[in-house]
Order: C-alpha cells, then sequence, then structure tokens
C-alpha cells in the first residue's frame, strides 16, 4: 500500500464508507518505511502485537539513531538488542526518554506495555555468569506487559537449591530456563513442572562448550517433552516467545 493509497484510505474511514474491521485488514499489508539503508516494518505490532526491534550489533551509530526515532514516532514501546553505552547514548540524543538497561544490553524507548496478565513468567537461571541473557529475557517480557519474576544460581551442580523453590516453578504460568556449561537445567525444570519450559543456551563455560554449542545440543536433546529451544544468548526471542504464550493462555 503506497502512500496515495494510504490517504485515500483514511479518507474513506473518516467518511464512514470503511468500517474500522476491514480498515484494519487493509492496513496490515501496509509495508514498510524505507530509510534507504533500512525497511523498517512499522506496521508490525498491528500484525504480530509487538513492534519491531532494532538489533544493534553491526549496525552504525547513525542508523541505530535513525531506526530508532522513525520507528518510535510510529509506534512503540520499542526495544534495541545488544545495545552496547555508544548505542545507547546515540539513541538518547533523539529519543531523551530511552532507557538503558545495562547488564541486559538493552534500550527501552517509550512507556512499557501495560500489563496483560497477572500470572508470571518465572526466568531461571543456572549461574551468575548467566545473568547478562536473564536481564534481557526479563525485560522483553516487563516491556510487552508481563509480570516477570527471577530464581538465580540454581544450577544443577547444586540441584538442592532448585528443588528449594518448587513453590515458584508451580507458581509459574511460563518458563524460561537460562544456562551455559552443558544446558543440563532445562530438562531437569522440564521434567518437574506441567508448564511450557523455554531453554535459552548462553555462550557460558570453558573450551569444550564451544561458546553456547553444547548447552545448544543438549538441549535441543533433552528427554523433557515441552520443552523449546532458542538460539544461543537469545534472551530477547525468550522473553518475546514466553510473552505470547502467557498473554494467549490470560485470553
Amino acid at each position: 500500500m503506497d502512500r496515495d493509497r494510504l490517504e485515500a484510505l483514511l479518507l474513506d474511514i473518516k467518511a464512514g464508507r470503511v468500517p474500522v474491521d476491514e480498515a484494519l485488514r487493509r492496513l496490515r499489508s501496509f509495508p514498510y518505511d524505507d530509510l534507504g539503508f533500512a525497511k523498517l516494518d512499522t506496521h508490525r505490532s498491528l500484525r504480530t502485537g509487538f513492534s519491531e526491534a532494532i538489533f544493534c550489533k553491526g549496525k552504525s551509530l547513525e542508523q541505530i539513531a535513525q531506526i530508532a526515532q522513525r520507528l518510535s514516532e510510529r509506534t512503540g514501546p520499542v526495544l534495541a538488542t545488544k545495545a552496547d553505552r555508544d548505542a545507547y547514548e546515540a539513541i538518547r540524543r533523539v529519543r531523551p526518554d530511552a532507557v538503558y538497561h545495562e547488564l541486559a544490553r538493552m534500550v527501552v524507548i517509550g512507556p512499557p506495555r501495560e500489563t496483560k496478565s497477572a500470572k508470571p513468567i518465572l526466568v531461571v537461571s543456572a549461574g551468575t555468569a548467566d545473568f547478562p541473557i536473564v536481564e534481557e529475557a526479563t525485560v522483553t517480557a516487563e516491556t510487552m506487559g508481563n509480570v516477570v519474576e527471577r530464581l538465580h544460581d540454581v544450577g544443577v551442580a547444586g540441584v538442592h537449591r532448585l528443588l528449594d523453590n518448587r513453590a515458584k516453578l508451580d507458581a509459574a504460568n511460563v518458563i524460561i530456563v537460562v544456562a551455559g556449561m552443558e544446558g543440563a537445567l532445562a530438562s531437569v525444570v522440564g521434567g518437574l513442572v506441567n508448564k511450557p519450559v523455554i531453554a535459552v543456551p548462553t555462550s557460558v563455560g570453558y573450551g569444550a562448550s564451544f561458546d553456547g554449542l553444547a548447552a545448544l545440543l543438549a538441549m535441543l536433546n533433552s528427554c523433557a517433552p515441552g520443552v523449546v529451544v532458542v538460539n544461543i544468548d537469545n534472551g530477547f526471542g525468550a522473553g518475546y516467545y514466553a510473552s505470547m504464550i502467557n498473554q494467549l493462555a490470560e485470553e
């Protein structure tokens, strides 16, 4: 849908010639905002319920700033992932209200969504070294309108720490498990609960962990049913998916 057709549609809506439901159906096909170096999916939130995120790694500071400004003008809130402090400062110059979550390496532009589900998402981490990915998942899910709780440092080397928190596992609606090394925690949690478990392998570990590949393969080969796996260090994807499940269950 080009600009002329969009303007014509808006006139039809104002004149009452096109019902709202039909207008929304047409708007879902509105393609993108072309910046030359990027084509921004400004209507993603209309189709999927949440705006396009900015993956900062590999982009110039100027590109990050332009994308952040344009996206936040048309939709919100907007998340910028894998963002260092320089990326945050670039965004803050065009959006002074942007908030930087340093541990998560995320920038949140605009106010988070109102909480849509009182049922909590629980983010479980194997060790302290997994905290950055835990926070990436947490910030994502909170921004999307969820209550999120954390359960830190309960890896399988001391499984009694996990079992002492059984009540938190049982109270959660969706569980995200973040673990590096051999990634066994996801299977243990999956064998204890009757709810979706989203496993996030991290690049934490010694040489034979191959920067998270060992944990990824272990999680993919989990013997516990009900465990799904996202990519290495993809806390954003886990938080997003957990939000979809949580809010769909609420509906």
